[in-house]
């Protein structure tokens, strides 16, 4: 091929694009028009949205606040004017309760990636229990604490040198601080073998409350051998205990500020259902009202011995009573409708499932696609698996794979390796797991591990 035809071709393309039709010309312009119209269009539109009244603007921020706390982060991002127009989270992330992440929980990693692992390069994960969302946040804070409660999404820690227990927001970083754990050790029963350092750790439930003048309060149900419930309020160097105190308890639940309890007070009398009203800080001395009794469980019927679980389920007390027994039966009340001296079964669960563990956990299950809605997970140790009961159909079945199931270890609260998502929510059931060790008693000298370092307890 000879050179001449290339050096000719672009005066020929030349040629081509001067005698091109007036049509192809015009339909260039009019798009090129029709791109700078929408341009404008859509410049003229944002204007619109940004320029929309401060009163609107809070209006429309405190609905999506209702939704997610990350949902209203993202809306005051959108403009200035917006941001300017709505209240910031940052400062006032746990002294407004509207700021709590309610329904985002720690991610139990596994595998020994405790919160604070080298591996994890100081980042954390949080799942939304509702809407199955996930989002990492760097939290460097956790190389030298430990997590033990998470109260409305706002986590518990203690400080590993000074045994301190801080709250710390986990969107917005406010952290306040409370007296050290250490400070408790002098109300553990001392006939209690091992450490006494594992009664005091081993939170069973926590609640805090904000007063009108912003003044937060902390209140922890430690693990039986702590029978008095330990209150304090931040900025405070030690902790006060009730004057009463508690024992044969099942399960407990932290609600809105309070904590309810099932306990046996008497043999003859079955199980009841007790609210702990948040400490009173008016006065002289702060004091923590006895427990009210509010509502019996249900009789069991003859031969049969029913657990009684406490869950939270779409902003109200549910009572979860499981059967003993190969032929389990489950059912499922409203503490409401117990208040009252009704006892009216529940069949459906707005589509929600209910892990029973340690503490007890509401999942939406539209969510996760593996779980079915309006069914209670646990974990059969008859059948050595997690099972779910549907308690419209009466039917339990696993809630795994008989291929997954016999890989797992037989302690529920051992997971070290979760498979699927069902594993990592049933160890949020179990906090200790979110710990950077458990416990070990070492004979006598009942020390305790927390980060490799070992320290000596009382």
């Amino acid at each position: 091929m000879s050179s001449s035809r290339y050096h000719s071709r672009p005066a020929a393309l030349a040629t081509s694009r001067s005698k091109r039709p007036a049509a192809f010309a015009s339909c260039s312009s009019t798009r090129r028009r029709r791109r700078t119209a929408d341009a404008a269009a859509a410049t003229g539109d944002s204007s619109l949205w940004a320029s929309l009244h401060e009163d609107l603007v809070g209006q429309i921020a405190w609905r999506v606040l209702a939704g997610d706390l990350r949902d209203y982060i993202r809306f005051r991002a959108v403009c200035p004017n917006w941001r300017s127009s709505t209240a910031c989270p940052r400062g006032r992330g746990i002294v407004d309760r509207r700021f709590h992440p309610r329904r985002w929980m720690l991610l139990p990693e596994g595998h020994g990636l405790h919160p604070g692992h080298s591996k994890l390069r100081g980042f954390v994960r949080f799942f939304n229990l509702s809407t199955g969302a996930f989002v990492r946040v760097h939290l460097p804070l956790f190389r030298d604490h430990c997590v033990l409660d998470s109260i409305d999404g706002i986590l518990l820690l203690q400080r590993d040198h000074d045994t301190a227990i801080r709250l710390l927001h986990p969107f917005t970083g406010d952290i306040l601080d409370f007296p050290p754990l250490e400070t408790l050790l002098r109300y553990v029963h001392p006939m209690l073998l091992g450490s006494k350092w594992y009664y005091i750790r081993s939170i069973r439930a926590a609640s805090l409350n904000v007063s009108v003048d912003e003044d937060v309060s902390l209140m922890i149900l430690g693990a039986p051998g702590m029978l008095q419930v330990a209150f304090a309020t931040s900025g405070e160097q030690q902790w006060k205990v009730s004057s009463w105190y508690l024992k044969d308890i099942f399960s407990e639940l932290s609600f809105q500020g309070k904590i309810y309890v099932v306990c046996e007070i008497g043999k003859s009398t079955g199980e009841r259902i007790l609210q702990i009203d948040p400490p009173e800080l008016e006065g002289t001395e702060p004091w923590v009202p006895p427990p009210k009794l509010i509502a019996k469980c249900p009789v069991n019927k003859p031969g049969k011995i029913s657990f009684y679980y406490l869950v939270e389920c779409n902003s109200e007390v549910l009572v979860v009573a499981i059967s003993s027994g190969i032929d389990r039966k489950i059912l499922v009340y409203r503490l409401a409708d117990l208040m009252l001296g009704r006892t009216v079964l529940m069949t459906c669960i707005d589509g929600n499932a209910i892990f029973i563990g340690g503490r007890n956990l509401c999942v939406r299950s539209k969510a996760f696609p593996i779980l079915v809605g309006d069914t209670i997970v646990f974990y059969y140790r008859e059948g050595h698996c997690f099972a779910e009961y549907h308690l419209s159909r009466g039917t339990l079945l696993p809630a795994l794979d008989r291929s997954i199931i016999a890989n797992a270890v037989s302690s529920p609260n051992a997971v070290s390796s979760p498979r699927s998502i069902i594993y990592h929510i049933n160890t949020c059931c179990y906090r200790q797991i979110w710990n950077k060790g458990q416990i070990k008693f070492l004979g006598k000298t009942a020390k305790w591990r927390v980060k490799g370092k070992w320290r000596i307890g009382a």
